[in-house]
């Protein structure tokens, strides 16, 4: 998916339509050509189906989104243009709390949903350039270039990657507090090296090795929110 972001700050929004924006866009990552359904929205945002609808039909009658009922909601050229310079600001600024500001990777969402909104574009070119322009964010989901291109890289899952081989983690896909801190405590934080020893299907465990000689142990549906890819 490509997309072309503004270079100055002149794009005035409020923090809910950003908000909106960013949430469709992320499920229109997820599901590429696919409607993103009111539901969808509303579950993301934490709020009411009619307040969804609502939002929807304003961003339409501004050309942010198109809008068709009973059936879902896409962006425009111009929404998805806005939605991925945000989405841009608030990957960028996870990184920074994590790597500049010694934030845990566990709490910086939440600081990075409020100042997305209100961050500056050339606060936010000094950030990159003293990250060195990186590509993906803590959790390792991609962070959309300059130019809005987000590359939307493809994982195996520890569910379905090779037994037996060296492997990293690459991107987690579930970002709740709970889990990335079960994940520090395992210590399998981005980066870090391991292989696949066994899958247990009747027990749903996946077993794991890491450098240290110490085994761990996954039940599937954890296992299914790691996303892997082969070690240097």
């Amino acid at each position: 998916m490509r997309a072309t972001v503004p270079t100055t700050d002149d794009v005035m929004a409020s923090s809910t339509v950003e908000d909106y924006l960013k949430c469709i866009l992320l499920h229109q990552l997820q599901a590429p050509g696919r409607l993103v359904s009111m539901g969808e929205v509303g579950a993301a945002l934490k709020v009411a189906p009619g307040t969804v609808t609502a939002m929807v039909k304003t961003l339409a009658e501004s050309a942010l989104v198109r809008y068709e009922p009973y059936a879902g909601v896409e962006l425009t050229e111009s929404g998805q243009r806005l939605a991925s310079h945000v989405l841009r600001r608030h990957r960028l600024v996870e990184l920074f709390l994590v790597e500049i500001m010694g934030m845990d990777w566990s709490e910086v969402h939440g600081e990075a949903e409020r100042l997305e909104h209100v961050i500056s574009g050339r606060l936010l070119e000094r950030m990159d350039k003293m990250l060195g322009h990186p590509s993906v964010d803590p959790h390792g989901d991609p962070i959309p270039s300059p130019q809005g291109v987000v590359e939307e890289p493809e994982f195996n899952t520890l569910l379905c990657c090779p037994v037996g081989e060296w492997l990293r983690v690459a991107r987690v896909s579930d970002q709740s507090p709970e889990f990335l801190k079960l994940l520090e405590r395992r210590k399998l934080l981005l980066g870090s090296r391991l292989r696949v020893a066994d899958r247990d299907e009747l027990a749903e465990t996946v077993e794991l090795e890491v450098p240290e000689g110490a085994g761990l142990s996954l039940g599937f549906r954890a296992a299914g929110k790691i996303q892997v890819a082969a070690a240097p």
